[in-house]
């Protein structure tokens, strides 16, 4: 059943759902205002579609902003109806899309599209961690307009027209759009942390359809599993070549070699992304040091020192993870933390929230080391001590303070290159050795790369009815 308001608003909306699925809701409303000879101005719908339907047979709510009216700027009846379908999604427990394309605050309307603005924010805040809301910026979205891709859970960015931003780019002294088009996909992507896919509107679409297959409509409803036709105690071989580059190694070890990656092009040191195993859906964070292309040369090597971008990309992932109940998988191979100015401004602070993220779960938690785990970024990498449910480890891997060789020159520092060279595989023997790590209770397992997937699917079977409790308080304050 279809009775959308035909636009570029309504047919966006029309390509994302299930065929004849969105019944539109507010069709009629305008705008009150009679200021500015507003009374004058056709305001179709308030440069707003706003309604339900489904996805793969699943109830979203969906609110498409139509530029051709107003500019899609939002005023005081454009904000009911978007506070309106959030209203309904609480009720109902489904998610919340919003396909963004607007010419920001209705100058025409002042102060109560300043409270519109307002009420928007309070619906945004009341619904996170109870449905999820996803956004996708399809043309303009700049100034307050810009804080609502920023409260939703997923922000997917058209990579031509899509323009985000708080403060436009020539508004910012020493600089123009000429010289760092602050606004555009790329650079919101790779520098901000906001978005999670860039692409054209035909894939941003097909990604969201993607996504709300993967994740549960509500906090309390997990109905995201599937049938699995993938064999679950399917043999890796090669897995163990290509350990650094993590997005690859959960693509292989997911069902069907299907990896849905976020946010890829910010804090490359790390990878998150959902993968199904064994039909459920299951989190990822990962440490990446090389990222390899589709031909499997390589292209970029983030390296294996763990920076503040990343951690907060993970932080940001594992509480949306807890928050759904879904089950988040750990992949360490880390070195130690960046060293930078520009990383040590930040990169406590945002290791912090990593820790406090991964301790504050209560969803099964599984790791896996796969590398050299050297340090506290190995501690922050949900380690045992942290709250692992289950740790296993490569036979390849090494756990420790610090790489062999550099604790041997630390601890002899008058020893000759060949006395090193046999304090180095002492240190590595009793120290960083994987089997002196479980000898000591760090690790649960030790196994061969090529059996990883039936042990993680093994331990998340046994994970299922994991219930833990946290202390009584209001919210925690990291």
């Amino acid at each position: 059943m279809s009775n959308t308001t035909q636009s570029l608003a309504g047919a966006r909306i029309e390509t994302l759902l299930d065929a004849n699925s969105f019944v539109e809701i507010g069709q009629k409303v305008t705008a009150r205002t009679t200021d500015f000879n507003m009374a004058g101005k056709k305001a179709a719908s308030d440069g707003v579609v706003t309604g339900y339907g489904v996805i793969e047979g699943r109830l979203v709510y969906v609110y498409s902003q139509d530029a051709s009216v107003l500019g899609g700027s939002v005023g005081e009846m454009h904000a009911k109806k978007i506070c309106g379908l959030y209203d309904l999604a609480l009720k109902m427990g489904a998610p919340v899309i919003g396909l963004i394309d607007c010419s920001g605050l209705r100058l025409e309307e002042a102060t109560d599209a300043l409270a519109a603005f307002g009420s928007i924010y309070a619906k945004q805040a009341l619904c996170s961690g109870v449905v999820p809301q996803i956004t996708a910026v399809l043309g303009s979205c700049g100034g307050g307009m810009a804080v609502v891709p920023a409260l939703a859970d997923f922000t997917f960015v058209e990579e031509k027209k899509g323009k985000l931003f708080v403060n436009t780019p020539n508004s910012m002294e020493g600089n123009t759009i000429e010289k760092c088009d602050t606004s555009s996909a790329v650079f919101q992507s790779e520098e901000t942390g906001v978005v999670d896919f860039v692409g054209t509107e035909e894939e941003i679409l097909d990604k969201i359809r993607t996504l709300v297959s993967l994740i549960p409509s509500n906090n309390e409803d997990n109905d995201t599993a599937v049938e699995c036709e993938d064999d679950l105690n399917r043999v890796v071989q090669d897995i163990a070549g290509y350990s650094g580059d993590s997005a690859a190694v959960l693509t292989q070890l997911a069902d069907n070699s299907e990896f849905f990656e976020l946010k890829a092009a910010y804090g490359k040191d790390i990878t998150v992304g959902f993968i199904r195993l064994n039909g459920e859906t299951v989190g990822a964070v990962a440490n990446r040091s090389v990222i390899y292309d589709e031909n499997g040369e390589k292209k970029e090597e983030p390296g294996s020192k763990l920076t503040f971008r990343g951690a907060r990309k993970a932080a940001d992932f594992i509480r949306f993870c807890d928050a759904f109940d879904i089950p988040v998988l750990t992949l360490t191979s880390v070195t130690g933390f960046a060293a930078s100015m520009c990383n040590e401004k930040q990169i406590a602070k945002a290791v912090a929230e990593m820790v406090y993220a991964y301790a504050n779960a209560t969803v099964p938690k599984v790791t896996v080391i796969t590398g050299a785990a050297y340090g506290n970024a190995y501690v922050a990498m949900n380690s045992k001590s942290l709250g692992a449910d289950i740790v296993y480890a490569w036979d390849s891997s090494e756990i420790g303070m610090m790489d062999a060789s550099l604790a041997a020159k630390i601890m002899y520092p008058g020893a000759d290159a060949a006395e090193l060279s046999q304090k180095a595989e002492e240190y590595r023997a009793l120290q960083s050795g994987v089997d002196s790590a479980a000898a000591r209770g760090y690790v649960d397992t030790v196994i061969s790369p090529a059996d990883t997937r039936k042990y993680v699917i093994g331990a998340f079977e046994m994970l299922y009815t994991k219930k833990e409790e946290r202390p009584g308080k209001k919210h925690g304050t990291v």
